[in-house]
């Protein structure tokens, strides 16, 4: 059963530009119109921050107000995130795309991965999106644990021959790779804290540190995998049935441990407090507009370099048996650890340079280097959309066809 609230016009705040005020007005609407209980929304074009609005309750049950510093967690919008740390590590020379992963972490060249590329294991090519060996929250935090799951991993598909939305496991294996190439050894988490989030000022963590109030983290309003049988007019069918088959990939993509299957877990403080680079990144909306706006104009803040940039914008390269998604068993287009646009999911300009990750309950987080803008939305009342999520792509919609003049966002029309 979804949950709503009410939500009074007085609890929506922040501001828009002059000329972005379509952006503010569907933001509202959202409110009024689509059963937000809270969110927020960032845009930032030519490195300058041109919307930033947030609003509703962070926590409808107790009637909290989302605040200007209400931190929330974002699903798989964190891969888009933490993708930037990968992008950071190519920059610097630190890995190669068409390397082998396993001359950067021998152990993985175990169970037939040896040839495995960087640019296949970061396009959800590479075979592994489940993870055979059963993994409790205590050994998420052991990244020792994990890596040697990883690395004793079979893959599910020749790899290269096909592609599967690594839904978990994405972000242990960029982990692993940062913490192989980086000089200090550190983590994701860490590198991202030090090497991201320091030079752009932002707030947003790769495992939520005990130092950060939790008062300021919107709770996740989420449900239980069975409703989704409700909404199959929503979510792809096969997915559906999928997630709710227990030995099938899809399921076993998304809970290994199990916990990690339901939305409404990652409320539980053990798994904020955990370095999931795929599924938890927890932060200021704004934060993650800023990250990719340093993105859409050069990134050189970050210092990430024409080459790397050129590579991001890149059109993906798919596996050799086609676009259908093994795991949410739709067409997709992954590259470098970043859904592209496809005809399903039409984001940014019409020259599809942009790249981003949706999350799931509706979040997302993207660069266009077109327009160049950064662009992040989310909330805390979990929808039923893989992506496009309505309240979503309305304010996308405002931004791109209303404000800026480009292509409609909606997947019906070109």
């Amino acid at each position: 059963m979804v949950f709503k609230v009410d939500v009074p016009p007085g609890l929506v705040g922040g501001d828009a530009d002059e000329g972005y005020g379509p952006v503010a007005d569907a933001f509202r609407r959202n409110f009024a119109e689509r059963g937000e209980i809270g969110g927020a929304c960032a845009v930032y074009r030519d490195g300058r921050k041109v919307v930033d609005l947030w609003g509703g309750y962070r926590d409808g049950h107790r009637r909290e107000p989302w605040r200007e510093d209400t931190l929330v967690t974002v699903f798989s919008t964190t891969k888009g995130v933490s993708g930037l740390a990968l992008a950071l590590a190519h920059a610097r020379g630190w890995i190669d795309h068409d390397a082998p992963v396993a001359r950067y972490w021998p152990e993985f060249a175990a169970a037939g991965k040896d040839a495995v590329t960087v640019r296949q294991l970061l396009a959800h090519q590479a075979g592994l999106p489940a993870i055979d060996r059963p993994l409790s929250v205590g050994d998420l935090a052991d990244l020792d644990v994990v890596a040697a799951a990883l690395a004793a991993q079979r893959p599910a598909w020749a790899p290269g021959t096909r592609h599967g939305y690594h839904a978990i496991s994405l972000g242990w294996y960029e982990g692993e790779l940062i913490r192989r190439v980086d000089p200090g050894r550190r983590t994701l988490g860490r590198f991202f804290a030090e090497e991201v989030a320091a030079p752009l000022g932002i707030e947003f963590h790769i495992g939520v540190p005990d130092s950060v109030d939790p008062e300021r983290i919107a709770h996740i309003h989420g449900f239980k995998p069975a409703e989704m049988l409700l909404h199959m007019g929503t979510m792809p069918r096969g997915f559906v049935l999928g997630f709710l088959n227990p030995r099938s990939v899809t399921a076993r993509s998304f809970t290994n441990p199990k916990v990690l299957g339901q939305t409404g877990n990652y409320n539980l403080p053990e798994v904020r407090r955990l370095e999931l680079p795929a599924a938890n990144g927890t932060g200021e909306v704004r934060a993650i507009a800023r990250a990719y706006g340093d993105a859409a104009t050069g990134g050189a803040v970050l210092g990430l370099g024409p080459a790397t940039l050129d590579a991001l914008v890149r059109p993906a390269e798919a596996p050799s048996g086609g676009l259908q998604d093994v795991v949410l068993r739709v067409p997709t287009q992954f590259s470098l650890g970043y859904i592209k646009p496809f005809p399903a999911f039409r984001f940014g300009a019409a020259g599809d340079r942009a790249f981003g990750t949706p999350g799931a309950g509706g979040s997302f987080g993207f660069a266009d280097p077109e327009t160049r803008v950064g662009f992040a939305y989310a909330m805390n009342r979990a929808g039923f959309h893989l992506w496009d999520d309505p309240r979503e792509l309305a304010l996308r919609e405002a931004l791109f066809r209303t404000v800026l003049g480009e292509r409609s966002q909606r997947a019906d029309r070109a």
